[in-house]
């Protein structure tokens, strides 16, 4: 089902998506509690001049207005679901670092604790390590426990070979799950008894001929469809709203913050759960 961004973006530039915990998994079930998550994707920060519906330099005032709006309505998590920063031409990595302090020092501005899911665009100059240190996050993927529910951050900034994408050595049509992050998920839905979401960059819910689609994306589907425990995976990357459903799983894909000009037409949601 594919939706336009009116569709998504009801009232103004915020979404409001609401979820209730679904299939419960075998054995006891911590009852979920209330959760607010604040998303955003594909922000694109850069100090450069706007290109095409790209207007980099606006991202500034529309996370300013994403931030407002998420102080608002009270959410306990902010989640920024890949390319946080873009690259101009003849980029480096100190470049890129400044781009990063600017625009996570906007994203701060929420007041809560904050959550980053690498994309493509984050890594054109600087490594993952250069990444997290910045932010103050300790890895690309990990998963968390919040108001009773489990979240799973995926990292897909990987070429199909599994080698990690690292200063611009990447094409960003060739993304995968390496297998061992792939056996990790899979433990780790296995570990918990709690309802899950799923958040990554690149899109799982697309066939791999597509150009924004992971390579092992049917094989993620499955750990997450047989996990009977995920609620509903977000994704970013093709800078469009869209929700297609895998074995009772909703997988929606959210519009990009950077794209049209003013805060009218930004992109961002708070998630109820």
């Amino acid at each position: 089902m594919s939706l336009s961004r009116r569709d998504f973006l009801v009232g103004g530039t915020a979404a409001a998506v609401t979820l209730f915990a679904g299939r419960a998994p075998a054995g006891h079930v911590e009852k979920p509690g209330e959760l607010k998550i604040g998303l955003i994707t594909d922000i694109h920060y850069a100090d450069a001049d706007t290109r095409g519906s790209r207007h980099y330099r606006e991202s500034i005032s529309k996370m300013r207005d994403a931030t407002a709006i998420f102080r608002r309505e009270g959410i306990d998590l902010a989640v920024e679901c890949g390319d946080l920063i873009d690259s101009p031409a003849n980029t480096s990595r100190e470049i890129e670092l400044g781009f990063l302090k600017t625009i996570n020092s906007e994203f701060k501005m929420a007041g809560v604790p904050t959550q980053y899911v690498l994309g493509n665009h984050c890594l054109a100059a600087m490594s993952k390590a250069d990444f997290l240190s910045e932010v103050g996050q300790a890895q690309a993927h990990s998963s968390m426990d919040i108001n009773g529910w489990h979240l799973v951050f995926l990292d897909a900034c990987y070429r199909r070979d599994e080698t990690p994408y690292d200063s611009g050595n990447y094409v960003w049509t060739d993304t995968e799950i390496p297998l061992a992050q792939r056996d990790w998920l899979e433990q780790d839905l296995a570990d918990t008894d709690l309802p899950s979401l799923v958040f990554v960059h690149q899109r799982i819910d697309q066939p791999p001929s597509s150009l924004h689609s992971v390579s092992s994306g049917k094989a993620v589907r499955k750990i997450i469809m047989d996990s009977g425990k995920v609620a509903a995976v977000f994704q970013g990357h093709a800078h469009v709203n869209e929700v297609n459903v895998f074995g009772g799983v909703p997988y929606l894909t959210m519009a990009a913050m950077v794209e049209g000009k003013g805060v009218e037409n930004s992109a961002c949601s708070v998630l109820h759960c």
